[in-house]
């Protein structure tokens, strides 16, 4: 046996031990895209995937060698994320609004592969996860102009659902007009209010009377159905686009920082190891005596979490009753996670862990 004869016979074997091996890999990958479904959350890991090239590229001791393994395992997890795709093609995922809306858009960037389902609110689309008729709920949490997000936070402290993902969205807010409409002869701007609040200044200076609408993509629908050129919606390009607007004017929102964070909310908690980079959310109440508020920040400062944010809201049942929300940096699944959470239980009435996610 010559040595090229001898090669290909250990290629051959390499080659049917590593068909072996995919297949065991793809089974456990069909496993990951199944606990995403469940859960609400995307397919790409960047830092996951970072960590697993950095790490088992350190196995291949030859460098030469490295470099291409380095290229094998990197089309190999995309291979994975494609067949992850397919899997989770058909998770339906409820939204409020309608199509053109910034929650649609939100949507589609983390479910890129999913059926995409509106409803007329958030209640209804919430509920639509609970009672198992889509998957998941993409939900707007918090503004950056107008604050957060009250009806959407009460379903968060009654319902049952949990946050596994939360993404940053940049909301653009447009002037748009029926076709031939042009700038000076739009009088009226319609809008959900929160748009509106976000482009006063832009309206003000304008002189355009403002009327509220119930969702930023309905006002387009509604001004394309109108068709009156003298009536403009302000709302996000992509609702241009569906119903067939021109934008007048680009940007009129007054904050161009301004950003929208939506959840991802699913039935089951991702409960994976976390991140240290890794925030979470809690709501609460606490008992109804003097310092329960503070003691528990007291508890959570002294486990190390640095808190994003804490707010308040009525409990609409209970008469000058109100529940907390809070937002913090850090692993809550942890050994401290866990202590925090039991000396957290000493002073609050009601204590839900609503998610760990990663922030993006």
């Amino acid at each position: 046996m010559d040595k090229l004869e001898k090669a290909r016979i250990e290629i051959n074997e390499a080659d049917k031990g590593i068909a072996e091996l995919f297949c065991k890999r793809m089974n456990a990958v069909r496993t990951v895209a199944e606990y995403k479904m469940e859960r609400g959350l995307p397919i790409l890991d960047a830092a996951r995937e970072e960590a697993v090239v950095i790490k088992n590229s350190a196995l291949v001791e030859d460098e030469e060698l490295r470099a291409y393994y380095v290229n094998f395992i990197k089309y190999t997890m995309e291979l994975s994320r494609n067949f992850q795709h397919k899997l989770i093609s058909g998770a339906r995922i409820a939204y409020s609004g309608i199509p053109g809306a910034f929650a649609s858009l939100a949507a589609r960037k983390l479910f890129p592969d999913g059926e995409h389902v509106a409803y007329p609110n958030f209640e209804a689309a919430y509920n639509a996860v609970v009672n198992g008729e889509c998957d998941s709920v993409v939900l707007p949490i918090e503004n950056s102009y107008a604050g957060e997000v009250g009806q959407v936070m009460d379903l968060i402290f009654f319902g049952s659902l949990y946050i596994n993902n939360v993404m940053s969205l940049a909301v653009t807010q447009n002037l748009l007009g029926v076709p031939g409409a042009r700038l000076e002869d739009i009088k009226q701007a319609v809008s959900h209010p929160q748009a509106i609040e976000q482009s006063s200044v832009y309206l003000h200076e304008h002189n355009i009377t403002p009327v509220q609408f119930s969702n930023t993509a309905l006002a387009a629908k509604h001004v394309a159905e109108l068709g009156d050129k003298s009536v403009a919606a302000i709302a996000g390009d992509e609702a241009a686009k569906i119903y067939g607007l021109n934008v007048l004017a680009h940007g009129i929102n007054e904050s161009g920082m301004n950003t929208t964070r939506f959840a991802t909310l699913s039935r089951v908690e991702n409960k994976r190891e976390g991140r240290p980079d890794d925030n979470f959310m809690l709501v609460f109440t606490v008992k109804n005596e003097a310092g329960a508020l503070a003691k528990a920040m007291d508890i959570i400062g002294k486990y190390g979490y640095n808190m994003r944010g804490l707010h308040s809201r009525p409990m609409k049942s209970l008469m000058w009753q109100y529940y907390f929300y809070l937002e913090a940096e850090g692993n809550v699944r942890t050994e401290n996670g866990k202590k925090m959470m039991e000396e957290l239980k000493a002073v609050c009435d009601k204590l839900k862990l609503v998610g760990s996610y990663a922030v993006k």
